[in-house]
């Protein structure tokens, strides 16, 4: 059986790409700057896992039976969540920035600036529309737990 493409909303991915960054702590080998893009696609394993957990925290409310059904669809979001954070790490000049906050476990301006410019991405908004709007009001907005 092929899997269809799920409509995702575009919300609930900015959600998770806030989401993803802000709780999830990722540890990599140090890295030169000419190898920056292939840590982060060794980092993109792990991201996933945390952003399909959140998405199916979110969406499924401990039932088993949505859970079971939601799983598919939360991967499919968690893909292209993941591939949003690398890409506009990547294509802002942060990726450095990122790694470094991530080995030290903390979510630091260089992984707010990434946060933002995806969550607008996968809004259809311009990259920097999100920049001045802070990130808890981001959280709160999608109601996304803390921690």
């Amino acid at each position: 059986m092929t899997e269809r493409p799920v409509a995702i909303p575009p919300a609930l991915l900015g959600a998770l790409a806030a989401a993803a960054l802000s709780t999830v702590a990722l540890r990599a080998a140090p890295a030169r700057a000419g190898l920056l893009g292939p840590v982060l696609q060794l980092m993109r394993p792990q991201l996933e896992r945390r952003l399909s957990e959140i998405c199916l925290d979110a969406a499924a409310g401990n039932q088993a039976a949505l859970e079971e059904s939601l799983r598919g669809p939360c991967r499919q979001v968690a893909g292209r969540a993941s591939q949003c954070l690398i890409k506009e790490a990547e294509s802002s000049g942060r990726s450095l920035g990122v790694i470094t906050e991530m080995l030290a476990g903390r979510l630091g301006d260089d992984s707010e600036v990434v946060i933002k410019r995806c969550a607008a991405r996968l809004l259809g908004l311009p990259s920097d529309t999100l920049k001045d709007v802070p990130l808890q009001e981001l959280q709160k907005r999608f109601r996304i737990p803390s921690g």
